[in-house]
């Protein structure tokens, strides 16, 4: 049954929840909280569009690590760049699902190749090539630009919440600037409402802008996530959005204010294209009854996954 309000989200209890818990909070009465106090934070991969086989912006530094790899062949004897000439992504998988495991020890590898990969540039140049793969990329399984795999009910969501006078805000472990360069097309969030991880950077006199350097100055995950939401808003999040382990401390801090609501995105349907999987959320999972986190089914809570898809 289609409805005038998120039409892609099916009647159950989730949808009932999430309505009920905007219009009490935008709705003078007990729970009312001024527009300003309206803050929702999403997580981004996996969330508001797929991750899987792999999340979008690694598809992009695959390919950046490609050329850099092809104009200096001593950095096929390394990785990641030897995987990538290969065509055998199960290193940098392993190195992102030990991440999501607790286990950190060959995480600096890839951040080092993270960062070589803009290292000396500035934000024009590199934002310039972010857009160049944007152009063309395809979602490998999909076979549709990035652009148009956001999932249609968190962009119906999105919208709805700005509606009512909510900020929608980004809070994700990817790259900041990466998001940056298609938020406002795709979601409809400003650049500066995007929280993510960042370079270090300084400023340049003789090339007269923002040159990013040597160095990952925050990785946002985890329990960096509030801290940086705290850092860049001065609000805590009365609603939250996320779809991993590295999401948790996130809506423990939004379901922890007065009257806040957390989702938790549980990819567990094997009919549509949306690869099912727990992999990196089984704690979040585990913990959201005991948290109060509403799980939002993708087979039972969304009727359709993308735009202009059945």
């Amino acid at each position: 049954m289609s409805h005038p309000v998120l039409p892609s989200w099916r009647d159950g209890r989730t949808r009932t929840a999430l309505l009920r818990f905007v219009e009490e909070v935008t709705t003078p009465g007990e729970n009312f909280l001024e527009p300003p106090d309206r803050v929702a934070v999403f997580d981004n991969d996996g969330t508001l569009w797929p991750e899987r086989p792999m999340p979008v912006q690694l598809h992009y530094l695959t390919e950046r690590w490609r050329q850099m790899a092809r104009a200096d062949p001593a950095l096929a004897d390394h990785e990641p760049y030897a995987s990538v000439l290969a065509g055998d992504p199960s290193w940098i998988a392993s190195v992102i699902a030990d991440h999501y495991a607790g286990d950190d020890t060959r995480l600096p590898v890839l951040a080092e190749a993270v960062i070589a990969t803009q290292r000396g540039l500035d934000t024009d140049a590199v934002a310039d090539m972010m857009r160049d793969f944007f152009r063309t990329a395809q979602h490998p399984v999909l076979r549709r630009a990035y652009a148009a795999c956001a999932y249609q009910p968190m962009l119906e969501l999105l919208s709805y919440l700005r509606e009512r006078e909510f900020s929608t805000v980004i809070v994700s472990g990817g790259g900041r600037d990466f998001m940056r360069v298609v938020a406002a097309e795709v979601y409809g969030v400003r650049p500066e409402q995007v929280i993510g991880s960042t370079a270090d950077a300084s400023w340049s006199v003789t090339q007269r802008t923002v040159v990013y350097g040597d160095a990952i100055r925050v990785l946002d995950d985890g329990p960096e996530k509030p801290v940086q939401i705290w850092s860049r808003l001065g609000r805590r999040p009365v609603l939250a959005c996320g779809n991993s382990n590295g999401d948790m401390e996130m809506l423990m801090y939004a379901s922890s204010a007065r009257h806040g609501l957390a989702l938790l995105i549980h990819h567990d349907d094997e009919t549509r294209d949306d690869i099912p999987y727990d992999a990196g959320a089984e704690r979040a999972l585990a913990e959201a009854g005991r948290h109060a986190w509403r799980t939002v089914s993708v087979r039972n809570d969304w009727a359709r996954l993308y735009p202009d898809a059945p």
